[in-house]
């Protein structure tokens, strides 16, 4: 299933945003023209990324204790966290981006 989430035009290159239409919070991230998708709390304390963490180039770092994540493919990057973050499969069309969840 297909969430719309935004407009291309409202995010900048080195922008995020939170979407807060599905079950859990999903963090959406612009990097160049590409749009990536991660779970939004931080799999360490919880803390939302797009809130509370800095995005640099396609790394997300948590604003509490300062892991950091590949947006790209969820793989830490950085302690204290352990766990990977989850990653959604983002579909641009038209000017619109939509992030893709597993479920109906």
């Amino acid at each position: 299933m297909l969430l719309r989430v935004c407009a291309c035009d409202d995010l900048q290159s080195g922008e995020m945003t939170t979407f807060t239409g599905y079950r859990e919070p999903i963090a959406v991230y612009r990097v160049g023209d590409e749009f990536y998708a991660t779970a939004d709390l931080c799999t360490h304390g919880k803390s939302s990324l797009s809130e509370e963490g800095e995005l640099d180039g396609y790394e997300i770092e948590c604003g509490w204790h300062f892991g950091r994540f590949d947006i790209r493919t969820g793989d830490v990057k950085a302690m204290p966290c352990t766990q990977p973050l989850k990653t959604y499969p983002v579909v641009v069309q038209d000017g619109t981006v939509f992030v893709e969840v597993g479920d109906a």
